[in-house]
């Protein structure tokens, strides 16, 4: 099973930003445990939200003829907790982009309320290289999100 940490695209502005949403629902499985009486997003299901918002942003950027995976996270920091019930907006913008991979700025808000932001490096695998070393299951280019993305550009047009 794969999990996408967002719902759909709200803007997507090829190689420079893209915003999209999450509706934490009470009904999915991370609540259960995370903690009882208490439905609290784990931290790093906020960022991977964010990731996979920049993510398909540099992947767009050379029409997905690479695959992209994360990199590393230059630097987060938390504002608040988010809770179950609550829509997460995550907004992206295109720092730097280079052949080897490529950089986003991000902002994660509930409302009017800064939950995170985030700086997040990505790099570019070939793409058979990349799935012989990580197999093509772990891409979410290869599936929903490049559907959501689609419906995106659908919107704008």
């Amino acid at each position: 099973m794969r999990w996408m940490w967002i719902d759909r695209f709200l803007e997507f502005t090829s190689r420079k930003s893209a915003k999209a949403v999450k509706n934490l629902s009470r009904a999915e499985d991370v609540f259960r445990d995370h903690f009882p009486g208490w439905p609290v997003m784990p931290a790093s299901l906020i960022l991977e939200g964010l990731a996979q918002t920049g993510g398909i942003l540099v992947g767009e950027a050379n029409d997905f003829r690479e695959k992209v995976v994360l990199a590393k996270i230059n630097k987060a920091r938390f504002h608040r907790e988010a809770l179950a019930g609550e829509q997460l907006t995550y907004s992206v913008e295109l720092l730097d982009l280079r052949p080897e991979g490529a950089t986003i700025s991000g902002m994660v808000h509930s409302g009017n309320d800064l939950v995170a932001e985030a700086e997040i490096m990505f790099a570019h695998l070939d793409q058979s290289r990349s799935q012989q070393v990580f197999g093509e299951q772990n891409f979410v280019f290869s599936g929903d999100l490049r559907k959501l993305l689609g419906l995106a550009k659908l919107l704008k047009s």
